[in-house]
């Protein structure tokens, strides 16, 4: 029955008994009638539904439903059942009498009791609890829980047959009946007695099952052949933890100072199963841990401290009795100790730590001699072959700048031994951690050493005397920063790492336009590393305007009289984008097309032109030319095109020749580590060791282990050399909208069909435009424009037989790919359906998932909630016709757009599929196209028309019409 939160209602939790699983609580709340009383109109509530009852619940009732939850019959079989099965089935074989699973009883049991533990103790705070009728009403019996605790006292009577065992329980000064009363046990971990619709905990945790067996019985009797084992495995325990009340045999209380014994012993790396290690658990070099043991002795008894227990209990069999001597424990005593190792990193828990052995020895030789004064007696259990140095090792190391490097020196101190730190290169770069001393005594180097150090020795040069180059500060500023060095620098490197320091530039005159203030921001930075020599990384997302920023720096060089040229290299796709974008903000800039099949081969003419646009194939196909010119700068566009090292392309590229370096790319890694290697080693040769190196000390410990200190490490060594600024930490600065032209190249095969068709359509229509005049051209032209289109998009769609490729798709599913691979999502839109369909086979063919809507598809909604909540589906093809329209996709925040046509009014209705309510990120839309083509004309033409064109009632129709002879000579041009 449904309860109405509009009227008044209870919560209130029912106990109720479970054929398999004992005693349970479930979670209701009750109507309450105009009188104030409980109805019986109730309604089952869990977490699921809990927020509609939320006016009348507190922060107890959130957590009691949410603990009952757990305990439900349905989630004890999600948790515990192997496989999907029935609860009938699940419940008959673990719970059969025979041949019942038994450890899974108990681990069942453990995590039910553990929970209603829990739930009683929360349902003290005054909540309403009953026992559920067998009719399932909740509300049967209302049933009490005891505002005070009980008390229970074990009784020992020790006579000459045997002994008698029983408990006694007391309740506010009053002895508490409850044998043979129909008492029950609710909950055993800890123990709940349920007597008379009251239900009791008590003062001390106690194990249920030590009071079961009295509901019904008096006591038991222990016979005098078994008493001296019940007595060390039962009694002694109960000494420990309870009131116990004895006769017949004698208890004896005994009190000491504790004195704290700390040995330590090796032990094999593997064998760490009774201690947890301290720290990181890092191979030993050498296979061996160090275990740490924390004991006390009081008196002449050695108390070890795994269990924290107030009083420790030993058992003496005299002639004709027994004695328990019960000691008792200072833990506060204890705690102190144990706080002075913990002050000193050595954590020890349940009086136990394991350290990799050059840890252990490194703490030992920091430590020994201010826990002797605190009265430790520290000892090594066991000795060995080796005659370890156990004393205060330190380090001093200084790193001072010269010209253009650092010198390093250092010395180690192994107690009173003295030696150069450049002696210990061999061994932090072979990882061998021992060290002989002159005296012959084995030092072990700190572990930490070889993290500290080994990149400092790695790129560091010479045999006598240490020196790393400049752009290496960066591990530089890691070491001081880490107090791992002490370091001489000038203050105008020391900037480099204070982003925020960075000094304004003037924009150059020649530029046209304005950056926002992050793009002047990053312009600012270009100068930055471009003042101190070293290569830059500009690698902001996708649409921030990485190109503008370039293009200003590359202006700003020519009017500061740089005296060669920038060479700029990209994929063959982006040439007419950055021709483009030049034309545009930067029109005095000198610009060579050095690309296609008839370039002209003369390095000489570079010094003609600003800035010579290239593609990485022409870089590998003119290697030998290109090397034998130097550059004021060279920038790779998408530079992760050279991530993998060994590739012709990376090869040709690292080998030419500059006076600046700078990469763009919004994906510095797509694959792999090593991908940052390649590229970071572009632009700061040496920066990040040679390859065999990096590949040992951060791509397998980074990948493989996910070593989080080496990818911090790593990125402290590139951070310099790399602005990144994503999408979310400058949205302020960027409006809602954000749109962008992209301009594809055709290939060759494409621009073939291209012209073919072109030529066909402009004569014929030309001769009937001279023959009929516009009127009888109208359809003519519009299915040569539709076929010109297509083939504009991808030469398939007018002809299945073609077998080239489509400039347009190639940079569609480059910046797809892109996108998916940062985790945005994209809406792309196509007014053909055939044009989705190849589409839609090149990302089957990737691997990449994507939803998909046209005007046959049938499950609209299906489709849209699958993209908007399905985080592994971020691409959704959809028709313009179909899609343009009703749908809310608020999850996309980059819209393609891949076929221009008249009316940008409905491409408008596009980008609101995404640009709507709800959207709190950017949207940034790309349009699509095609060089050289119709669709370069149609742009155009729109804006020679626009008034026309954004008319929202134009139609194809309309705006064929009103098309003049002219307008019709450029679009088949």
């Amino acid at each position: 029955m449904k309860v109405y939160t509009t009227q008044p209602f209870q919560v209130i939790y029912s106990l109720f008994e479970h054929e398999y699983l004992g005693y349970l609580f479930e979670s209701f709340v009750v109507q309450i009638n105009s009188k104030g009383q409980l109805t019986l109109q109730h309604q089952n509530i869990s977490a699921k539904n809990a927020d509609e009852f939320a006016s009348r619940l507190d922060a107890d009732d959130f957590k009691l439903i949410q603990l009952i939850d757990q305990i439900q019959q349905d989630a004890v079989l999600k948790r515990f059942a192997a496989k999907k099965v029935s609860p009938a089935d699940f419940f008959l074989k673990v719970y059969d009498p025979e041949k019942g699973d038994k450890s899974l009883q108990e681990n069942i049991s453990h995590y039910i009791q553990g929970r209603m533990g829990k739930i009683l103790e929360l349902l003290r705070h005054d909540k309403q609890t009953f026992i559920m009728g067998k009719d399932g009403e909740p509300t049967w019996k209302r049933i009490q829980l005891a505002p005070e605790k009980a008390s229970v006292l074990f009784h020992f009577m020790r006579n000459e047959e045997n002994t008698h065992y029983f408990p006694r329980i007391r309740y506010a000064g009053e002895k508490l009946e409850f044998q043979y009363k129909n008492a029950s046990l609710v909950c055993y971990e800890p123990a709940w007695l349920m007597l008379n619709d009251v239900v009791y905990s008590f003062d001390k945790p106690i194990d249920g099952k030590k009071l079961q067996p009295f509901l019904n019985k008096k006591f038991i009797a222990i016979p005098r052949s078994l008493e001296e084992n019940y007595y060390r495995k039962f009694v002694a325990p109960l000494v420990e933890s309870f009131d116990v009340f004895n006769k017949g045999f004698d208890i004896k209380s005994e009190k000491y100072e504790p004195s704290p014994y700390l040995t330590f012993s090796e032990i094999l790396a593997t064998d760490t199963s009774t201690a947890k290690s301290n720290g990181e658990n890092r191979a030993e070099r050498g296979g061996n841990k160090v275990l740490f043991s924390l004991a006390f002795m009081y008196g002449e008894h050695l108390v070890q401290t795994q269990e924290a227990k107030r009083v420790s209990v030993s058992m003496e069999k005299t002639e004709d009795s027994y004695i328990f001597h019960k000691l008792i424990r200072d833990l506060n005593r204890e705690k102190d100790f144990a706080k002075e190792l913990n002050k000193r990193t050595l954590e020890v828990k349940n009086g136990q730590a394991v350290l990799d052995k050059s840890d252990a020895f490194s703490w030992l030789n920091n430590n020994l001699q201010e826990l002797e004064e605190l009265g430790f007696t520290v000892q090594q259990a066991e000795k060995n072959g080796k005659n370890y140095f156990i004393g205060e090792i330190t380090l001093d190391v200084g790193i001072t700048e010269k010209n253009d490097w650092f010198d390093i020196y250092g010395t180690v101190r192994f107690g009173e031994f003295e030696i150069p730190f450049i002696k210990l290169k061999n061994h932090i770069l072979t990882k061998n951690n021992e060290f002989i001393l002159p005296n012959g005594q084995v030092a072990i180097i700190p572990e930490e050493w070889f993290t500290q150090y080994i990149e400092l020795f790695a790129f560091a040069e010479g045999e006598d005397q240490l020196t790393l180059k400049k752009h290496h500060m960066a591990l530089v500023n890691d070491l001081q920063n880490g107090n791992l060095a002490t370091v001489t620098m000038s203050r105008k490197l020391e900037k480099l790492r204070e982003f925020e320091t960075i000094e304004d530039q003037p924009l150059p005159a020649g530029f046209n336009g304005e950056l926002r203030p992050y793009q002047k921001a990053g312009y600012n930075w270009l100068h930055f590393v471009q003042n101190y020599k070293f290569g830059g990384c500009l690698a902001d997302d996708m649409g921030l305007g990485k190109t503008v920023q370039t293009l200003a720096m590359l202006q700003h060089r020519k009017e500061n009289g740089a005296d060669s040229a920038s060479l700029l290299v990209m994929p063959t796709s982006l040439v007419y984008n950055w021709i483009n974008e030049a034309q545009k903000f930067t029109p005095g800039l000198r610009i060579l097309n050095y690309t296609g099949t008839y370039r002209e081969k003369n390095v000489e003419l570079f010094s003609e032109y600003d800035v010579v646009l290239t593609s990485y194939g022409i870089v590998r196909l003119d290697a030998e030319l290109l090397k034998s010119y130097y550059f004021d700068y060279i920038i790779l566009d998408e530079s992760q095109a050279i991530k993998n090292p060994d590739s012709n392309t990376s090869r040709s590229v690292r080998e030419l020749k500059s006076r600046h370096r700078l990469i763009l790319t919004g994906t510095p890694v797509e694959n792999s580590t090593m991908d940052l290697w390649a590229q970071m080693s572009f632009i700061n040769p040496g920066l990040l060791g040679n390859q065999h190196f990096f590949r040992n000390e951060f791509l397998k410990p980074i990948e493989k282990d996910k070593d989080e200190q080496k990818t911090r490490k790593l990125h402290s060594l590139i951070k310099p050399f790399i602005l990144r600024r994503h999408k979310s930490q400058v949205a302020k600065e960027l409006p809602e909208k954000i749109e962008h032209t992209t301009f594809c190249k055709m290939t060759e095969e494409q621009e073939h069909a291209y012209e073919e068709t072109k030529s066909y359509y402009r004569n014929k229509i030309l001769k009937n435009l001279e023959e009929h005049g516009p009127g009888n051209t109208q359809f003519m032209l519009l299915q040569g424009l539709t076929k010109l289109r297509q083939i504009a998009n991808h030469p398939l769609m007018t002809d299945a037989g073609y077998e080239g490729e489509s400039g347009k798709l190639k940079e569609v599913l480059r910046m797809t790919k892109n996108i998916v691979g940062k985790g945005h999502k994209v809406l792309i839109f196509s007014q053909f359906v055939k044009h989705l369909e190849i589409i839609r086979k090149s990302l089957d063919e990737k691997e990449i998932a994507y939803t998909y809507l046209d005007g046959n598809t049938k499950n609209r909604q299906a489709q849209v909630e699958r993209f908007q909540n399905d985080k592994s589906i971020q691409v959704f093809l959809i028709s313009l016709k179909a899609g343009g329209v009703g749908l809310n996709l608020t999850a996309a925040d980059y819209v393609f757009i891949l076929d221009p046509w008249w009316n940008p009014a409905v491409e408008a209705q596009a980008v609101d599929r995404a640009h709507r309510i709800g959207q709190r990120n950017t949207v940034f839309t790309y349009k699509f196209i095609t060089k050289d083509t119709v669709e370069e004309k149609i742009l155009a033409l729109q804006n020679r028309k626009i008034q026309l064109v954004t008319d929202l009632i134009s139609t194809d129709e309309t705006i064929i019409k009103s098309l003049t002879k002219e307008d019709i000579d450029n679009l088949l041009s």
